[in-house]
């Protein structure tokens, strides 16, 4: 039975939509295509229809994963206009965020990963990275300069090294002082 192609068109995006959660999850190469496929209510076979490699359904599902991680940010920032800096950090620092695999960061998830994969699925990655730092200077500051994009690469940095430590650690006292060190670390360079 042919399928129309606004269905197909759904069936893909569905699949990219799984895959982003599932890659957060398990990582890329942790997931094979048939269990991707299964998780999507799709076959393998339905697979190579809408995609010509897993490369390609990896690069599809990073970008979406670094959409879905900028809306949870503009979120928190609009839940408190007041202080929308403190509120991303609030959110991102957070032992809920540490605990959250397959809705987290994909740079905390994945970027090991990602460092090893093609060019394709790299730039996926740097243009989340980018909006994520546009993001992040816009709430540093409203002029953008050298000075403000410096210190939103350090916030990133430390945000992320943060959460990758308070992920791969036991012991939840030192995983929570990662994330409260961090916190601290990220309001003295934005009030610098």
């Amino acid at each position: 039975m042919r399928v129309s192609r606004a269905q197909a068109e759904e069936n893909r995006q569905n699949v990219i939509d799984v895959a982003s959660r599932l890659f957060r999850e398990h990582g890329f190469d942790g997931i094979g295509l048939k269990d991707l496929m299964e998780g999507a209510g799709m076959t393998h076979g339905a697979f190579y229809k809408q995609f010509g490699s897993k490369e390609d359904l990896v690069a599809a599902a990073s970008a979406r994963a670094f959409e879905s991680a900028t809306s949870r940010w503009s979120a928190a920032a609009a839940a408190n206009p007041k202080d929308a800096l403190g509120a991303v950090i609030a959110f991102y620092l957070s032992k809920g965020h540490r605990k959250e695999k397959m809705e987290g960061c994909p740079l905390v998830a994945l970027g090991a990963d990602a460092a090893r994969q093609s060019a394709e699925v790299k730039s996926s990655f740097e243009s989340g990275i980018r909006e994520h730092l546009r993001v992040l200077s816009r709430l540093l500051s409203k002029a953008d300069s050298e000075e403000t994009r410096t210190k939103a690469m350090a916030v990133l940095s430390t945000m992320v090294g943060a959460v990758t430590l308070a992920r791969v650690v036991n012991d939840p006292r030192l995983a929570q002082s990662f994330l409260d060190a961090a916190a601290e670390s990220v309001r003295e360079i934005a009030s610098s």
